[in-house]
């Protein structure tokens, strides 16, 4: 098919579709956030299963990424895609019959499954069906109205949780995901041709190695979840640290989140509308002035306040930076690789669900051993290791791209 240079209503209904049935996933992690405290004392467990909640939805996010890759190459990106947002609205609606923290929790699972058709068929078909810059501001642009959902959840969640069950969140978010249903099986495009055989594994095998060899592509993938991973921790941790430490309220709880996604979703409008004016991957390096004046308010506030809420504004900044940064890096990943778009970026999916998982989990363990300044230095030695990889591969795909080897377009098998 033709790629799409020109942004027009049209063109952007499949993905208006898309990035709604993002907003639903990303929402059911969100929206329960600041209701996790009464979903523990509900079922009568400990606050430590706050956190292990979003981790296993991240979990779900990566156990079948390898698989609906390769499987939206062989049945079509369309069957795959659909067929995982009506299992995502299902997963939702069998919160209503949970009666434990353990099947609660085997339903985050389930639910976190919806990352899986999103970074592996949706965002795949968004790069096979758009030009290059066209592609980075449909991502930058779509992030925009996903990360509304990170905005808003938490302070939805609040006030719904206040007023009503907890189990209405996933009803309500399983409404939003029907919405998407219904757009993407309108909208959605087919960007490649289905086949009848059998599923080759050998093939699938035999993909997945040329990948996960390709140590310019494992550079390039890691870079995103590390730039990540700081803000991802305060999502995990930020109930503990403002309302069980802060002895904030819920409603403030949501509040306080909105200067943290506010500025991400400002560094995504920068990009967007500076990309056609910006050399490729100059807004990478330019972001790294938020980011480091935001690590320097943390370990500063760190070590001379007592108070989290310069944590606040520490995150917001790098969460900026973040924004100027993510869809050029996404970008420069998926085009490392001349495997099948679908392959590459069900790869970048595990890799991104594993290392935030991980990630989740060393913030619980800093922050309950050593605090704010426990918080503050992980966050200064990941984003350290993000741009040691980071420079390289920019470097990189600023010189292929001056060549005119930038896109190196994998055709699905």
């Amino acid at each position: 098919m033709q790629k799409i240079s020109t942004l027009s209503r049209a063109t952007l209904m499949f993905p208006l579709a898309l990035v709604l049935f993002e907003f639903s996933v990303y929402i059911a992690n969100d929206m329960i956030q600041p209701g996790m405290l009464t979903v523990t004392q509900e079922f009568g467990a400990s606050a430590a299963w706050v956190t292990s909640a979003m981790t296993a939805f991240l979990i779900g996010g990566a156990i079948f990424q390898w698989l609906f890759g390769p499987l939206s190459d062989r049945i079509g990106r369309r069957p795959v895609m659909l067929g995982g947002a009506l299992f995502f609205i299902l997963a939702c609606l069998a919160t209503l019959l949970s009666t434990s923290i353990e099947s609660f929790i085997t339903l985050r699972v389930l639910q976190g499954m919806g990352l899986c058709f999103i970074s592996s068929v949706g965002y795949a078909v968004v790069q096979e069906a758009f030009e290059e810059k066209a592609a980075i501001r449909v991502t930058a642009l779509m992030a925009n109205v996903a990360l509304i959902a990170p905005l808003i959840g938490p302070v939805a969640g609040a006030f719904m949780i206040e007023i009503l069950p907890w189990r209405m969140v996933f009803v309500f978010i399983a409404g939003i995901a029907s919405v998407s249903l219904i757009g993407l099986a309108r909208h959605m495009p087919e960007t490649v041709k289905p086949r009848k055989e059998k599923l080759p594994m050998r093939q699938i095998l035999h993909d997945y190695r040329e990948v996960v060899g390709n140590l310019h592509f494992i550079k390039a993938a890691m870079c995103m979840p590390l730039l990540a991973i700081p803000l991802i921790g305060w999502i995990a941790m930020s109930p503990v640290i403002l309302v069980t430490d802060g002895h904030l309220s819920l409603v403030e709880y949501g509040y306080w989140q909105i200067p943290v996604f506010g500025c991400l979703i400002a560094g995504n409008l920068v990009l967007a509308r500076q990309v056609d004016r910006w050399r490729l991957g100059s807004s990478v390096k330019l972001a790294l002035y938020p980011i480091g004046t935001g690590l320097a308010i943390m370990l500063l506030g760190a070590a001379f306040l007592d108070r989290p809420y310069f944590l606040v504004a520490a995150i917001s900044v790098i969460a900026f930076g973040e924004g100027l940064s993510a869809a050029v890096m996404i970008r420069f990943a998926l085009t490392e690789s001349a495997v099948s778009k679908a392959t590459v970026a069900a790869t970048m999916g595990m890799i991104n669900m594993t290392l935030y998982g991980v990630g989740i989990e060393l913030y619980k363990v800093f922050y309950l051993h050593a605090g704010m300044m426990g918080f503050a230095l992980l966050s200064a030695a990941v984003i350290w290791l993000y741009w040691y990889l980071a420079r390289g591969v920019v470097a990189r795909a600023m010189l292929a791209r001056v060549t005119g080897h930038g896109d190196k377009e994998g055709s699905a098998r």
